[in-house]
């Protein structure tokens, strides 16, 4: 549940997102809350808490809104310094919707090429999209290798939801004479 307390759009986006997790089809699933969080980003300037919009000093802030009680998803706010970014990661084969709330993201998508259970991996970048207030994108697995950065001198803010509460990733790093390296990365709140 929410470690503080939350509007009345918060109450409502879990609502909708309640609503949109009740189903099987995880691309009809990933279309359903992409809707309810654009719609709710954009119906509002700012409806979550001040707590959570801090920037951390060191690497992207990771709070979480909201968990499921049933464990179907989990709405986590990040927020993004100038500069911050992630490496190159997956999201541990769970789905993944992320929406802006202030400010500009880029994300970078990747086509994995080879297998990361047998050593070194490539990448070849898929596509670039800088996205901005209420604009939203799913990352369904298999195709769920990226980077998020903020492009930008002001901090940026998402909205992640997560089929489950994502607690572990793999980060993905480059290795001399080509390729990538795959390293296990637990992943924790901040304060």
């Amino acid at each position: 549940m929410a470690t503080r307390p939350q509007s009345a759009k918060v109450d409502e986006l879990i609502r909708r997102l309640d609503r949109a997790t009740a189903v099987d089809d995880p691309h009809q699933l990933g279309r359903n809350v992409k809707q309810a969080l654009t719609e709710i980003v954009t119906s509002a300037e700012d409806f979550v808490d001040a707590w959570f919009l801090r920037p951390a000093p060191d690497r992207y802030a990771r709070r979480l809104l909201h968990k499921d009680p049933g464990g179907r998803y989990s709405v986590v706010v990040m927020v993004w310094d100038r500069g911050q970014g992630t490496p190159l990661h997956d999201h541990a084969g769970v789905w993944c919707v992320e929406c802006v709330y202030r400010g500009r993201i880029r994300v970078t998508s990747f086509d994995l090429e080879g297998d990361p259970e047998a050593g070194p991996v490539r990448f070849t970048p898929e596509s670039v999209v800088h996205a901005g207030k209420g604009e939203a994108g799913a990352l369904i697995p298999p195709f769920e290798y990226h980077m998020i950065e903020n492009p930008d001198e002001t901090p940026a803010i998402t909205l992640h939801v997560y089929g489950g509460e994502m607690t572990w990733c793999h980060a993905f790093f480059p290795i001399e004479g080509g390729g990538y390296r795959r390293e296990t990365r637990q992943l924790s709140y901040t304060s």
